[in-house]
């Protein structure tokens, strides 16, 4: 059954003015990009984008397709997870990284949110022989902060790391085709300098997805920068990126993608004290499967897992060496401490004891 144009939840004056350029159903919306709606329905882009989105959170009326949990469960096992080339955080993570959702990674400047974004852009290509997802990864920057040489760096550390281990025939012809020109090749690199330019992407993103099939990563690095930039509006923000996050649990669900986002810091003031906590509001907290918070701990660097619905909180300790995100020192470490948090952004982890 068709759902109307005039039930969504839009702007009466919205509703109108699709409406009378002869958009009656969802339907006839679903193939639209944000300018050719807006040149066709006197809209403007922003209106547009926010149509579409509403558009595509609706799903155009359709029924929706279901599958049993042990489906589920079977689909699940066949994407393996992302290592971080953290041995530690990997086995907080269960594995890595997880394939199929959303992962935000909060901190403060310079504690290496970026570090481990193109990390995992480099990992996410690991041949499976190897234990790896052996995919491609679709990287939006919107800080202009992904730098070239730095992934180069990564690249030709993780094919020495796989060259080393190599040990049958299988291993040795993928370290032939492992190279740091095809990893480069495999990278889709988009700049985003504003909040329309991230949205319109993220609204041509499944197309190309269809396209590209073997893309297991998607990289927002990061989501805050451009909605935390002249936003007066408040009100509409917080509807711009609750739709993105619905788009991106879409995308990781529907194309088998680990979504990674970073977010920044914000000072929130409690009881006469200043705290610092994850930007964009506490309805954003939820948008993510799992939030992962990097922070500093006196002069050593810590990974401390603040939400996840199938692993218990933990703390753990890395390093950003010329090689990339690595474990730090083990005779370094200290006690397993976690951060001091605002108590709203570190519920709604499940603690699992057989995690």
């Amino acid at each position: 059954m068709q759902r109307p144009v005039s039930s969504l939840p839009l702007s009466p004056a919205v509703k109108v003015k699709l409406v009378g350029a002869g958009f009656q159903f969802t339907a006839d919306l679903l193939h639209l990009k944000p300018p050719q709606l807006s040149e066709d329905a006197g809209l403007s882009e922003q209106e547009a984008l926010e149509v579409l989105q509403t558009v595509g959170r609706d799903g155009g009326g359709g029924a929706s397709a279901s599958m049993t949990a042990l489906e589920l469960l079977q689909e699940e096992e066949e994407f393996r997870s992302i290592v971080t080339f953290s041995s530690q955080l990997d086995a907080a993570l269960g594995g890595g990284v997880p394939v199929g959702k959303t992962t935000e990674i909060c901190g403060a400047p310079g504690v290496g949110k970026t570090q481990l974004c193109l990390q995992l852009a480099v990992d996410v290509q690991v041949p499976q022989c190897f234990g790896g997802v052996e995919g491609q990864v679709f990287y939006v920057d919107t800080e202009g902060s992904f730098l070239l040489q730095r992934v180069v760096d990564i690249a030709a550390a993780a094919v020495r790391h796989c060259s080393l281990l190599a040990e049958d025939d299988e291993q040795r012809d993928a370290v032939t085709t492992f190279t740091v020109e095809t990893i480069l090749s495999n990278i889709f690199l988009v700049r985003c300098r504003d909040y329309v330019e991230l949205l319109a992407e993220l609204h041509l993103l499944p197309d190309f997805l269809s396209e590209h099939p073997r893309v297991r990563l998607l990289v927002i690095d990061s989501v805050a920068f451009p909605f935390r930039q002249m936003f007066d509006d408040l009100s509409l923000r917080t509807r711009l990126l609750n739709g993105l996050g619905q788009q991106l649990i879409s995308v990781a669900t529907s194309h088998h993608v680990a979504v990674v986002i970073t977010n920044q810091m914000t000072t929130r003031l409690r009881g006469g004290h200043s705290q610092l906590v994850p930007a964009l509001g506490d309805s954003w907290g939820h948008a993510a499967t799992i939030r992962l918070l990097l922070h500093w701990e006196g002069s050593q660097r810590r990974a401390a897992i603040l939400k996840s619905p199938s692993h218990t909180e933990a703390a753990v300790q890395y390093q950003i060496t010329s090689e990339g995100f690595r474990d730090a020192d083990q005779s370094e470490q200290p006690q397993n401490k976690r951060p001091r948090m605002h108590e709203d952004q570190s519920a709604g982890g499940l603690k699992d004891s057989s995690s």
